[in-house]
């Protein structure tokens, strides 16, 4: 039987990973045979709704893990989506150890947790139930973004909190929380960041980068964080279109 997702995320493992965000199901089949280790699949921005998600999953699940970033870090979000059967969920703007927390707590079944129990694709409809449920707060990961500068002042806590398996970094959303969006290089926005790094570091938390390509990624690749999520399905289609059409028509597209 082969690791699952959690368990590789917590030995360490680099799992290279791409953001999906368009609605049509070929789309991650197409991204699922290239050879990524798993999938980034985006319920937070764009039109993934719950239908649209749980079509992705079918698709393709049984080939790559599929971890989800839910809308919001409520309870009724976290468990819709795992019972949509996801390798894990990712939580936006988590701020707190409280928080981090109960993201944890809805997300684990009794007695680790308080996870609601109901029959869902994830436990095969009920013919599995008590398959999954035996396995489950061993096998879905819990990540949590730190995105924001409160996430920064409290990230020592955070990251002490049980059942948190990672630390998604959101670099553009900090700088925009500390009033200085997109600027990366900016000496406080890099303090900020390098403190998330340093402290996950210590206590062998795994972390995650996003960017939009493999340049983007690199440097992070470098400083240490295992959780690469490299490129969105609909910038990487336009720029392919892009390169495709330039080199046959000598000129620059717009």
């Amino acid at each position: 039987m082969h690791p699952t997702f959690r368990a590789r995320l917590k030995k360490g493992d680099l799992l290279h990973g791409m953001m999906i965000t368009l609605t049509d199901p070929a789309v991650a089949e197409i991204i699922a045979e290239t050879g990524y280790d798993w999938l980034f699949i985006d319920g937070e921005h764009g039109p993934l709704e719950t239908a649209e998600l749980l079509s992705i999953l079918r698709a393709v699940d049984h080939s790559i893990p599929c971890v989800v970033r839910v809308p919001s870090g409520t309870e009724s979000s976290i468990k819709k989506t795992l019972d949509l059967g996801a390798a894990g969920i990712i939580v936006p703007m988590v701020n707190s150890a409280e928080q981090a927390r109960d993201i944890v707590n809805w997300a684990r079944y009794s007695p680790q947790g308080s996870r609601g129990v109901g029959l869902a694709r994830a436990h095969h409809y009920g013919q599995k139930f008590g398959e999954y449920v035996s396995t489950a707060n061993e096998h879905v990961a819990v990540i949590v973004q730190a995105e924001h500068i409160l996430a920064v002042e409290c990230i020592e806590e955070i990251v002490q909190v049980e059942g948190v398996d990672a630390i998604q970094l959101g670099p553009y959303d900090l700088s925009a929380s500390m009033g200085k969006m997109g600027q990366l290089d900016d000496p406080e926005v890099v303090a900020a960041i390098d403190r998330v790094l340093e402290t996950c570091q210590r206590v062998n938390m795994p972390v995650g980068w996003f960017g939009v390509s493999a340049a983007a990624v690199q440097p992070y690749l470098e400083r240490g964080c295992t959780l690469i999520t490299s490129g969105v399905d609909a910038i990487l289609l336009a720029s392919a279109a892009k390169e495709t059409l330039s080199t046959l028509t000598g000129r620059e597209s717009s």
